[in-house]
């Protein structure tokens, strides 16, 4: 057997490999929307869907649809350039429902910013001694972290 390797490069190699990173990639709009287009064409606008390099985008009222309809070649330009290619020929407009966006959860709420204790890491530290090859200690190191952070997250929310 092979040297493991890790997740996110057998996904990566996996994604290209199916030709889907590209899809995958344009989907990123979704969540960069309101970082691409400001907070006020964010608020009246939302990307619905993407078909043939074509984005489909709802507008809240007629006058935006017309605003944005003259603001489509810097639209085009901004979007492309956040893909870092061109991926997005064309962006076409209909009135529809723009829902609030889904507010993020609190800073003290979010994993990565859970500490963990030194005894923890010790133990942790422990359990690996024995493993020699440095790329599975690495990922297995990260886990047991992880782990422990999630513990002590299910901990606060209680």
């Amino acid at each position: 057997m092979k040297n493991p390797q890790p997740l996110h490069s057998i996904l990566k190699k996996t994604l290209n490999a199916l030709e889907m990173d590209v899809p995958l990639k344009v989907y990123s709009i979704w969540g960069a929307w309101n970082e691409i287009v400001g907070d006020s064409v964010a608020a009246q606008s939302q990307p619905r869907s993407i078909r043939n390099q074509i984005l489909w985008v709802e507008v809240s009222h007629s006058t935006w649809m017309q605003q944005l309809h003259f603001l489509k070649p810097t639209l085009l330009e901004k979007i492309n350039s956040f893909l870092g290619e061109s991926l997005i020929r064309d962006i076409r407009f209909r009135l529809g429902k723009i829902f609030p966006p889904v507010p993020s959860p609190q800073k003290t709420l979010l994993l990565e910013d859970e500490k963990i204790d030194k005894e923890t890491l010790n133990q942790i530290e422990r359990m690996l001694q024995k493993i020699e090859d440095q790329e599975v200690k690495k990922s297995l190191r990260k886990v047991l972290i992880n782990s422990a952070k999630m513990e002590r997250f299910k901990g606060k929310l209680k």
